[in-house]
């Protein structure tokens, strides 16, 4: 299901954006690379529940792709942008990623505008955290060296994880042809990855004052498992969900398992 797109501006930069559904409202926040577009069964399945506000982040998808390299506070900046043009003054914030950067930093600079915090294979940044997995490290250094096509299979190989890639072949290829039509520039991609190599929350994560979920996949090649444990933590009263096989995709994986989950976090 798709909605019609609007826009918002920060600053000089366009984002697009659309709602779906209706209720209290939750804004997602994807990762490197992905656009709106890039969730799985996950958003259409809260919007029964919630008004869904999903986004380009610079960069990507239909927004503006201006020259970077970005940082994480301008992308959370980018966020409350677009809450603003969807005249939406606080909500829950569902962040995987490099988007669970920008939700921690949204959550720590306007704290005012985030109700529930729902961080989903990420990390809080810098030194402090545990690296890349060996396997996402070599996807990731070989990702430059390949043409596009295999580029892109591998990395939606690598972030899928061995589960998804053994046990749902056609989720590999549904992934792969939405990376095919809607993968963004080179630049946009680049730059997002400064943003994510940049930031750092480990000092500041404890004073996250939004009840937060943290949702991680056992056998995640790009994100370090061992950093949703740090997270949960890190930040007061947090609460931990990790499903054991599952990759870095486990939210279009396992969307529609995760679903009921975030329905009760958001709901308690």
């Amino acid at each position: 299901m798709s909605a019609t797109v609007q826009y918002a501006a920060s600053g000089t930069v366009r984002l697009a954006f659309e709602v779906r559904g209706g209720g209290e409202p939750l804004i997602f926040i994807h990762g490197l690379g992905y656009d709106r577009f890039g969730w799985g069964p996950l958003p259409d399945a809260l919007s029964r529940d919630f008004r869904v506000v999903l986004f380009d982040n610079r960069g990507v998808g239909d927004s503006d792709v201006p020259e970077g390299p970005y940082t994480v506070g301008q992308m959370a900046a980018d966020t409350a942008a677009v809450l603003d043009a969807a005249e939406v003054e606080d909500a829950h914030v569902f962040g995987v990623s490099l988007g669970g950067y920008i939700a921690q930093e949204l959550a720590l600079v306007a704290a005012n505008r985030v109700r529930k915090l729902v961080l989903c294979s990420t990390a809080p940044g810098g030194p402090g955290s545990h690296p890349m997995p060996a396997a996402g490290l070599e996807a990731f250094g070989r990702f430059p060296t390949l043409e596009r096509e295999a580029g892109l299979r591998l990395m939606v190989e690598n972030s899928l994880g061995e589960h998804g890639v053994r046990e749902r072949p056609e989720l590999v290829e549904e992934i792969y042809r939405y990376r095919l039509e809607r993968g963004p520039t080179l630049a946009g991609w680049q730059n997002q990855a400064y943003a994510g190599a940049t930031f750092d929350a480990y000092d500041r994560a404890p004073s996250i004052t939004a009840p937060t979920l943290v949702l991680q996949g056992g056998a995640d090649n790009v994100v370090d498992p061992r950093n949703a444990d740090l997270l949960a933590g890190l930040i007061p009263g947090a609460r931990l969900e990790t499903l054991p096989d599952r990759g870095h995709l486990m939210v279009w994986e396992e969307g529609d398992r995760l679903a009921p989950i975030v329905k009760e976090f958001l709901q308690s």
